[in-house]
């Protein structure tokens, strides 16, 4: 999810920065990357520009929050685990009579 935010916000940052430097004026007609454009396409091109962009830092928002919960999440069933084995290890120790040999039947 992160890289998939990193990838709107870069198409955003590439729209918004062709349509302010790339954008070509001949009297009325508008051309951007050689495409002759109205300025209203312009505009919907802006807004969907500023759109990806917005997207973009969310998704990137809630994939490093999912991120990092989840390593969290990790780390502290890690934790549970080391205890419980170090429990189960001092419960067997305390057992008297055990050799961890069975006795024959």
């Amino acid at each position: 999810m992160v890289a998939l935010g990193l990838v709107f916000i870069v198409l955003g940052v590439l729209g918004i920065l062709a349509g302010v430097f790339v954008t070509d004026v001949d009297g009325t007609s508008l051309q951007l990357l050689g495409i002759d454009i109205t300025p209203v396409t312009l505009f919907l091109f802006g807004v969907v520009s500023g759109a990806l962009l917005i997207f973009g830092y969310s998704i990137l928002k809630w994939g490093t929050k999912r991120g990092l919960a989840r390593r969290k999440e990790l780390r502290d069933a890690n934790r549970r685990n080391d205890v419980l084995e170090r429990e189960e290890a001092e419960r067997r120790h305390d057992q008297p009579g055990t050799t961890g040999t069975q006795p024959p039947a």
